[in-house]
């Protein structure tokens, strides 16, 4: 059966049960298939082609070597919270890497973190950054926590060469700044854990896990591991003493707002036990992705940020957050949504996203649910038709319309 451009499964009784996206894009039998709202001839291709086939080019090996190998992609500071809760300035250092391993062989649908990538990065090139991050940081002055982001797993031997990252976890040690470094589930090996355990006693591991759903692993992110994997990974961090960040993503592609926050609630309230942090990210479209593809072609819609507070007040009295202030006594839940207010982000009409943004943003740090007593919009009644309607219509893109944009847009769009 095809719905908007996606197959979902059907039993024998007629019940629609769980889509499979994988089927927009490949199909088990050697026929052309429908793609679109109006259908095409061409063949199906695989997700990971879709996902390689933009940075294969010739245009976009040139542009990636464009980069200076020997400076960081980004390098700055915030506010953030130790883990006993203290208040501190937080330093972020992005990296221009290899890229991440998974990537090599195949991709996130979601993820664009390849657009700062170089293939030819040496040791030398990645402690020229690391020099440089200090450099623009007065080397560390006033922090005390340095994330550290390589568009990969930090550990793994064949993204970043060991003589680094022992550097990295060495030197945040000795001069007493927490770290955090990010890793894929199946990268995590005992034996590596203990090698970063030993250099880096208690630091912070965040792994984008995404989805607590192996169906939505597969079909909707194309991720290159399963629960089962991230649960061991849980496992080796807690038996070395590291703390464990836990990633999820609100509203993955070919998921309908109305089954986003369903699926996201319960993946929080499976998922909290077990981490010290949950940080909730809502989809953001980033270019040259299978999301951004679909984006352009009006199929997916980034999330309302009025779907986050529904999300967050789903779960409040079950994980029971921790404040930023009492981070060690719970699991702190973090949203936060990345360009806020902009088409390309979390957005309501235009006139409310400033305020239910910054709420969310308060809720992070005070897990106080009655920071969103006092905001209302006209646009919040639209958002509970368009969920009510996603759950009662069984189409995996949903129903909802468009949000400001002008209708000549729409009606010209691919």
């Amino acid at each position: 059966m095809l719905v908007q451009g996606l197959y979902v499964l059907e039993d024998r009784t007629g019940n629609i049960g769980h889509y499979c996206p994988k089927y927009l894009f490949s199909t088990t039998r050697r026929r052309n298939v429908t793609k679109g709202m109006l259908g095409s001839e061409e063949r199906a291709v695989k997700v990971h082609h879709l996902v390689k086939a933009p940075e294969n080019s010739p245009e976009s090996i040139k542009f990636r070597e464009s980069w200076d190998a020997k400076k960081p992609a980004t390098v700055y500071k915030t506010p953030e919270r130790l883990p006993d809760g203290t208040p501190c300035t937080a330093a972020t250092v992005i990296l221009r890497t290899k890229g991440c391993e998974w990537w090599w062989k195949s991709g996130c649908t979601f993820c664009g973190y390849f657009n700062d990538v170089r293939d030819d990065v040496t040791s030398d090139d990645l402690h020229a950054q690391w020099e440089e991050a200090k450099k623009r940081t007065n080397n560390f002055e006033d922090c005390s926590m340095v994330k550290v982001y390589t568009s990969g797993t930090f550990f793994e031997d064949k993204e970043n060469p060991p003589d680094w990252q022992e550097t990295v976890l060495k030197e945040t040690y000795e001069n007493g700044l927490h770290l955090v470094i990010e890793a894929q589930a199946h990268l995590c090996k005992e034996e590596k854990i203990e090698w970063v355990a030993e250099r880096h006693p208690g630091c912070t591991v965040a792994i984008g896990l995404e989805a607590y759903d192996d169906a939505v692993l597969r079909f909707n992110c194309n991720k290159g591991f399963n629960t089962k994997q991230w649960h061991k990974a849980v496992d080796i961090l807690r038996e070395n003493g590291l703390r464990v960040k836990s990633y999820l993503l609100f509203k993955p592609p070919f998921m309908s707002e109305g089954d986003a926050i369903v699926q996201t609630s319960s993946w929080i309230r499976a998922v909290a036990p077990l981490s010290d942090e949950i940080s909730i990210n809502p989809m953001n479209i980033q270019k040259k992705t299978i999301v951004d593809r679909i984006h352009r072609a009006r199929q997916y819609r980034p999330p309302w940020l009025w779907s986050l507070v529904e999300m967050i007040k789903n779960v409040h009295e079950d994980v029971q957050p921790v404040s930023a202030d009492n981070a060690s006594d719970g699991c702190r839940i973090i949203v936060h949504p990345t360009a806020a207010g902009m088409i390309r982000g979390s957005h309501n009409c235009g006139e409310c996203d400033q305020e239910v943004a910054a709420a969310i943003e308060r809720y992070s740090v005070s897990a106080d649910i009655r920071e969103f007593d006092a905001i209302d919009c006209y646009c919040k009644e639209i958002w509970e038709n368009e969920i009510q309607l996603d759950r009662s219509l069984p189409l995996p893109l949903g129903i909802g319309r468009d949000r400001r944009i002008s209708m000549d847009k729409v009606l010209r769009a691919p």
